[in-house]
């Protein structure tokens, strides 16, 4: 068996709450917090609408021009594409379908997938996204899947400060999430579900604090992150 990585995975549906949560658990394991979810957002603004039309080359080659690195730990990491940093214009509905329907395609997942493994080799992290426990980072040392129904996280997603879309109605919103949700279950690459050796909670009835607690507490039981510092 290959030794455990130094990362902490946190896979789970949109609006679940994986961001918050994976930066506080950043912050208090003393970790970089690398967001996929931003990374395929960002890319699929930069490149369009259209991205699913190109061939494979032309794809490969557009993904390509696109270099991510990130910067700092805890709450305060940062992540850049070719040096800009990405910020709250990736966080709208409209963007997250657009990224859901690259993340089908396999040019996209490979460049992104390698993207964030060599992060993983260089820093101890937190890692949060769709497929991290499965696919990108099958030997991370702690493994969490995160759920909740599609009323609660399209509520939330109302009360995001950070949410671009205030004037959405709710079961629209929610209607936006299901359709989220089915592409990302059911794409033939790398669906969205849980690791075999995840632990999975479901957050609907409870608040931010609470997952956290129980978070911290499953790796302090499990031996904890021993003397592991980030880079």
């Amino acid at each position: 068996m290959s030794a455990k990585l130094s990362v902490v995975t946190l896979d789970g549906p949109a609006g679940v709450g994986k961001t918050t949560l994976a930066r506080r658990l950043a912050e208090n394991l003393g970790l970089c917090y690398l967001d996929t979810g931003a990374m395929f957002r960002s890319l699929a603004i930069r490149l369009g609408p259209d991205a699913e039309e190109l061939s494979e080359g032309a794809l490969r080659d557009r993904c390509n021009r696109w270099t991510f690195t990130m910067q700092g730990t805890g709450m305060k990491t940062r992540l850049f594409c070719n040096d800009e940093r990405i910020g709250n214009e990736i966080r709208t509905e409209t963007v997250g379908m657009l990224a859901s329907k690259i993340a089908r395609l396999s040019v996209v997942r490979e460049v992104l997938s390698a993207a964030q493994r060599s992060m993983g080799e260089r820093f101890a992290l937190v890692a949060e996204g769709r497929d991290m426990g499965t696919v990108v980072f099958p030997d991370a040392r702690y493994k969490f899947f995160l759920d909740a129904s599609a009323e609660v996280r399209a509520l939330r997603r109302m009360r995001d400060e950070a949410n671009q879309e205030k004037h959405i109605e709710l079961a629209d919103l929610t209607e936006q999430i299901r359709r989220r949700d089915a592409m990302d279950r059911n794409r033939a690459i790398a669906p969205l579900r849980p690791a075999e050796d995840a632990l999975i909670i479901d957050t609907s009835e409870m608040d931010i604090n609470e997952v956290l607690g129980t978070m911290l507490r499953h790796i302090s039981i499990n031996g904890g992150m021993g003397d592991i510092q980030a880079s």
